[in-house]
């Protein structure tokens, strides 16, 4: 194969840490390129690099031979480099087409635009209709969206950064199908992703960083999902588990569930019912826009509802908004990092204070207890083992996965007798994955009621003893998790469990 692009010695440093340290490699023509490492380890700096979002400090790329400096994306995309981010960037009120012309230099009138998108989406497999409004797009269709936008550049390298986080299984092997294609017409893709499985069914190469440095490369198809993972963090990974227990009383109930989405273009919860024992876990399947959101929204309280429908040891706290239910001990993580979770601009003090200050008493008399918040953010630091110069750094200054590691770990350490997350291990690494899981089920272990939303099938029958899946903001009745088929899952997620419930009523 021909030498696509060529990295030397690519270096980049921050205050106080080295993102990149003399990162060399090489990406030939038609090769699909996995980009592995740990949260913290150099892949978002390097790719911003490739794709002029971030000047290096030192070394050099050359592209198809010729030196390669993009001062910006729009030169990145004019040599031929394109991106699908993790984060979409669409606007959910305008159109398809209307999306895509916003990121086209110079777009063409939308009959034209409208016509060469339904080609390309045909031609890939990835069937898109130009004229539905983004808002009413699956995950997964708004995905094609940003694929789309990207092919129609006519990209010579396409990186891809976590495309499969919020996709089904079945919408996953439509995306591979279209990436060999691109393959086989001779495009580079550069692919990171901390699904080891899905590396080792796609791509042809691996680089692995560690630390910003260049630590190992192979053949990914050689190499087991964990002799992957532990060339990423160093060392040997040890599977979540824990010893086998029945459940004891119900501690949260849900009946008849139905709260209108505050977003124009969410789904609305219709009549959700479930409960959760002591020592369970309960994973909530589905693809993403389905009722998440609002599920976790009407659990923590942000959304209310009639006391009867949400309960607590069997009494009502539906009415109850989110610090009263922090009091209680029922304690939620949502998807959104940052803005929701966790608060950008603040350090990770002020946002250890922003959850805890109830249950860890950080507040006497209307006064701040600092010293106590602080000690309250290191300890988050330390037992989740995340990866920042300190407690006084803003939560945005953090990668995705180590600020992830840090929302977690704030709400397991404050004793929850409820706690609901979503997406707890979304954009995190293999070795701190397995680490949440495994303190998941440490709660569970304890006597928590724990409540996993989460588009990772696998992760939910990991660490799952129950099953259910949200569609169109309906949800399936639980199944045990164990002996479930990806088929049956695939089944439950489609909706199907309400043909089977009118089946039992007729």
């Amino acid at each position: 194969m021909t030498n696509l692009l060529t990295i030397e010695g690519l270096t980049k440093a921050y205050p106080g840490v080295v993102a990149n340290d003399n990162v060399s490699f090489e990406i030939a023509e038609g090769e699909v390129h996995a980009l592995l490492g740990e949260n913290g380890a150099g892949k978002s700096t390097l790719v911003k690099m490739i794709y002029g979002l971030v000047k290096p400090d030192k070394g050099r790329m050359t592209l198809r031979g010729q030196p390669f400096e993009p001062a910006e994306p729009r030169a990145a995309r004019t040599a031929g480099v394109a991106m699908v981010f993790q984060h979409f960037s669409l606007f959910d009120a305008l159109n398809v087409a209307e999306n895509i012309a916003l990121g086209m230099e110079n777009p063409p009138r939308m009959r034209d635009l409208a016509a060469r998108i339904r080609e390309v989406s045909e031609t890939y497999g990835l069937p898109l209709d130009p004229s539905r409004t983004v808002g009413d797009l699956s995950a997964g269709e708004r995905q094609r969206v940003e694929i789309i936008r990207c092919l129609l550049q006519d990209p010579k390298l396409l990186i891809m950064d976590e495309p499969t986080s919020v996709l089904t299984p079945q919408e996953v092997e439509i995306l591979f199908k279209t990436l060999r294609k691109l393959s086989s017409e001779g495009t580079a893709i550069l692919y990171i992703s901390h699904k080891l499985e899905e590396i080792r069914a796609l791509c042809d190469a691996a680089t692995v960083l560690r630390l910003g440095k260049v630590v190992d490369s192979c053949n990914p198809r050689e190499k087991s999902a964990s002799e992957l993972a532990e060339m990423m963090v160093g060392t040997k990974l040890v599977p979540p588990s824990r010893p086998a227990a029945e459940p004891g009383e119900v501690v949260l109930e849900v009946s008849n569930l139905s709260v209108k989405s505050a977003n124009p273009f969410g789904t609305s919860l219709k009549d959700i019912s479930f409960t959760v024992r002591a020592g369970e876990v309960l994973g909530i399947g589905g693809v993403a826009g389905n009722g998440q959101d609002e599920l976790l929204a009407a659990l923590s309280g942000e959304a209310l509802a009639p006391n009867d429908r949400v309960k607590l040891h069997g009494h009502g706290i539906g009415r109850m908004g989110p610090n009263p239910r922090r009091h209680v001990a029922v304690l939620t993580a949502p998807e959104e990092r940052l803005g929701h979770a966790a608060a950008p601009d603040m350090s990770l003090i002020e946002n250890a204070l922003l959850t805890g200050a109830i249950r860890e008493n950080l507040t006497r008399n209307g006064f701040l207890n600092w010293p106590a918040t602080r000690a309250f953010a290191e300890k988050i630091i330390e037992r989740f083992d995340v990866r920042t110069p300190g407690a006084n750094n803003a939560a945005r200054s953090l990668s995705g996965g180590n600020l992830q590691k840090f929302v977690i770990g704030r709400e397991v350490l404050q004793r929850p007798e409820v706690l609901v997350v979503n997406q707890p291990t979304w954009g995190v690494d293999a070795s701190a994955a397995a680490a949440i899981r495994q303190s998941i089920l440490d709660l569970a272990d304890n006597g928590t009621a724990v409540v996993v939303i989460s588009q990772d099938l696998d992760e939910l029958m990991e660490i799952s003893d129950r099953f259910a899946a949200l569609n169109e903001g309906r949800l399936s009745p639980s199944k045990p998790a164990r002996g479930l088929s990806m088929e049956e899952i695939g089944l439950m997620m489609g909706g199907a469990h309400d043909m089977e419930v009118a089946h039992v009523e007729a």
